[in-house]
């Protein structure tokens, strides 16, 4: 009896302390669940007020430019019976309050109106020709991190020296050059002197319709298709369009990443490496850019954002299919319908790359959770 007493005695502490743990765990779980939920309702309601603001602003907008949407549906002449009619069909007799409200409910159901231009709907045509930029903004902002990390790090490890002062000057290029005339310059030499890349269009003509779409990537659906001919053929007319557009996201990112390596470089931990007779490559790499992935993950989101929606000029010089084309060609012809759903489009994927960057900055960063 004594010694199962003792026994009794002994355990009961550890029980004691095992459940003050466990509730503990409990609370300390709880309260990163709690957290987690906060932060998540918290994402949801940023999101869902921003796209808001963007649809307030894309349909008041579209409502005071100086252009009517009735006569880009009965012409100029019209009888004003038939004009009146269209009034009121499209809805624009309403105040102006309800017709917004009437707006948002037709996006949230998917309905952005029909195309005065294409005769089809807006989301249908979006479907169409939005893969076209994607593909060509893709390449470009490959193309520019690719080539604009490394200038921006060697350009910072060389400072003051000649190949720092030439990526500085190609930088200060990427925003003085319009893209109109690189584009133009760039078919004038490269296409119609030199004859190496392919022409306006995603592919020759020939070509044109031969692969069914299945992603709307010409790239990928021509390789699921097995037509090795018109894959090297739209690389060949997609080269110098992404090569123009990314030059600019590459001397964005190159200044910028040259600026966080500096900061990054004047740190004491750096001087402290090279102290100790680290290598100056680990030096570089290891120690001062490894901290700067995380700004610079921010940098590459805004510059494909911006290729995204900044194609516009680009897709007119090179005759490409893309988003940018439509909302130029919508805009000549009083399309209004299909200007306010390619803003839109354009808008929300802006908001969903700055969103997808701010949760990256997160992951990266434990210091930002």
């Amino acid at each position: 009896m004594q010694g199962t007493g003792k026994t009794s005695v002994a355990f009961e502490p550890d029980t004691a302390a095992g459940a003050v743990l466990a509730g503990t765990a409990k609370a300390v779980g709880s309260g990163r669940h709690k957290r987690f939920l906060l932060g998540l309702a918290g994402f949801i309601f940023t999101l869902a007020f921003t796209f808001l603001g963007l649809l307030a602003i894309t349909f008041f907008i579209g409502r005071v430019v100086p252009i009517d949407p009735v006569l880009a549906v009965v012409g100029d002449r019209a009888p004003k019976a038939v004009y009146e009619a269209a009034r009121i069909e499209l809805g624009l007799d309403k105040p102006l309050i309800v017709q917004f409200f009437n707006y948002i409910g037709s996006v949230l159901r998917g309905d952005l109106g029909m195309s005065v231009s294409t005769g089809k709907l807006v989301a249908d045509d979006l479907k169409r020709v939005f893969p076209a930029t994607l593909e060509m903004a893709t390449i470009g902002i490959i193309i520019g991190v690719l080539l604009g990390v490394p200038m921006g790090v060697y350009a910072a490890s060389r400072q003051g020296s000649l190949v720092d002062q030439a990526i500085r000057v190609v930088g200060l290029l990427g925003y003085a050059v319009p893209a109109f005339w690189l584009g133009l310059v760039g078919l004038a030499l490269f296409y119609a002197q030199l004859k190496w890349v392919g022409g306006p269009g995603r592919v020759d003509i020939f070509y044109d319709g031969l692969v069914q779409p299945v992603t709307g990537l010409i790239l990928i659906d021509s390789l699921i298709a097995g037509e090795r001919d018109i894959f090297f053929n739209a690389l060949w007319h997609l080269a110098l369009p992404a090569s123009v557009l990314g030059f600019f996201s590459l001397a964005y990112i190159a200044r910028m990443t040259r600026s966080f390596m500096l900061d990054q470089m004047a740190q004491e931990y750096v001087t402290t490496a090279r102290v100790k007779g680290v290598p100056e490559r680990l030096v570089i790499w290891r120690h001062a850019f490894r901290p700067i992935l995380v700004p610079l993950i921010t940098v590459i989101g805004l510059s494909y954002a911006g290729l995204l929606e900044g194609s516009v000029m680009i897709e007119t010089i090179f005759s490409w299919p893309g988003i940018g084309n439509y909302l130029t060609t919508a805009l000549l012809n009083a399309d209004m319908n299909a200007v306010l759903g390619a803003t839109l489009v354009i808008g929300a994927v802006f908001i969903g790359i700055n969103k997808l960057s701010d949760v990256l900055y997160r992951v990266l960063d434990p210091r930002a959770r």
